[in-house]
């Protein structure tokens, strides 16, 4: 729907422009005083000159074009690597809770094990005492001399 819109206004601008081509055309309306623009002296009619400003318009048109269509897919692509990012978020606080999960499932197995024993916190390794927790070790045996 939008598309046929601006199709019809686009097909009235053209008829619009063509007309003032033409009708502002022939010796009747000459410019009268110098017009420049950038050194470049513009002679001929009204008509010539609006022909111009057409061109000229129709130009800044395209470029205002291309400036949103690249505003555009960046924005697209922006809001795609938000969307990717929340989503790794998501998975990696899921696969966090599991790992937490396991750990708590496991320190609960070794404590039904092993009742006497003290549990420790496999994360951080708190509650572990390299005196008391390790095991045992054997003297070297001597040496006769």
């Amino acid at each position: 729907m939008i598309v046929i819109l601006g199709l019809i206004v686009f097909v009235a601008a053209v008829v619009v422009g063509v007309a003032g081509v033409l009708g502002n055309a022939g010796s009747g309306h000459e410019l009268t005083s110098g017009f420049s623009v950038f050194g470049y002296h513009v002679t001929g009619s009204t008509g010539t000159l609006f022909l111009y400003g057409i061109v000229v318009g129709a130009v800044a048109v395209l470029g205002l074009g291309l400036l949103l269509a690249g505003a555009r897919r960046t924005s697209r692509r922006g809001r795609a690597a938000r969307s990717d990012l929340q989503e790794a978020r998501r998975e990696t606080a899921a696969v966090s809770q599991d790992r937490d999960d396991l750990i708590d499932q496991r320190e609960a197995d070794r404590a039904a094990q092993a009742p006497d024993a003290r549990p420790t916190d496999a994360r951080n390794g708190a509650g572990l005492n390299s005196q008391t927790d390790s095991p045992p070790t054997q003297a070297p045996p001597a040496s006769p001399t």
